[in-house]
């Protein structure tokens, strides 16, 4: 486990809400801080991780261990917790063709309206390069769930070169970081549960990723909403790659908020 002098700082260009990090980002940088289990050098068993306070923008949190993980704390408050779940296991959602998840992207609710337009994940006002700019689109449901679907093909720019030659040696593919494949698994839980009616900020994810996303390669996010109980909605969430196998799986659990005013952020 990390000592007291680790800290975990979430860059601006991660942004969720405009002051705030992206949840799923913010997530697995801090997921990342955990060792991995002896021998497991394909991918991250299942992660559990809460978020207890909107993450800061380009603050050092002090990451420290916990009972069961790890936490990070700002102030002298946590603001994420992490730990690992081997008892977890998130069900992939069914598999979407790529030609459907990006056509049903020209019906992605938050090109109309968006409560955060600058979401590392899914704002539309994010450039292309900058964001990852996943704009998931209602497909045909799944057991009478409604799923979303969307592509995603990760930039360069987001290349994590320390684990790429795990996977394939030195001269494999780049591969996406790890805090970003936690990104691209996040926003597309909220959209497959209306977040564009219903404003709600990430307040659990459990991930489990086999494969970081090969960069330069088209991938499908999926997201199914499975039911909402008073201001919690549950959704998971699965990213195929372009041979249509999961990459990384996650559920979510949303939390309902009221929507800023006018004048606030």
């Amino acid at each position: 486990m990390p000592s007291a002098v680790v800290e975990l700082v979430v860059p601006s260009r991660f942004c969720g809400p405009p002051t705030s990090g992206n949840g799923g980002w913010s997530a697995g940088a801090l997921a990342a801080l955990l060792p991995r289990p002896d021998g497991d050098r394909d991918g991250w068993p299942p992660v559990e991780v809460t978020l207890r306070q909107p993450p800061p923008l380009d603050a050092a949190m002090v990451v420290t261990p916990s009972d069961d993980g790890i936490v990070a704390s700002f102030g002298g408050s946590v603001v994420l917790s992490a730990r690992p779940a081997p008892e977890a296991d998130p069900a992939p959602i069914e598999p979407v063709p790529a030609d459907l998840a990006r056509a049903a992207e020209a019906t992605y609710p938050g090109l109309v309206t968006h409560p955060f337009g600058t979401c590392f994940s899914c704002g539309p006002d994010r450039e292309p390069g900058d964001g990852l700019r996943i704009f998931p689109g209602v497909v045909d449901p799944q057991d009478g769930l409604q799923r979303v679907a969307a592509t995603w093909v990760p930039h360069e720019s987001l290349a994590d070169t320390a684990h790429a030659p795990t996977y394939d040696g030195a001269d494999g593919p780049p591969r996406a970081a790890l805090p970003v494949t936690w990104a691209a698994l996040d926003c597309a839980g909220a959209w497959s549960a209306d977040v564009g009616e219903r404003m709600m900020v990430l307040g659990r994810m459990t991930a489990a990723v086999d494969a970081l996303p090969v960069i330069g390669e088209e991938h499908v996010v999926l997201g199914l909403h499975h039911r909402t109980e008073g201001r919690k909605s549950f959704t998971t969430t699965t990213i195929l790659d372009a041979d249509e196998r999961v990459v990384a799986r996650a559920e979510q659990v949303w939390i309902s908020i009221d929507p800023p005013q006018p004048g606030q952020e």
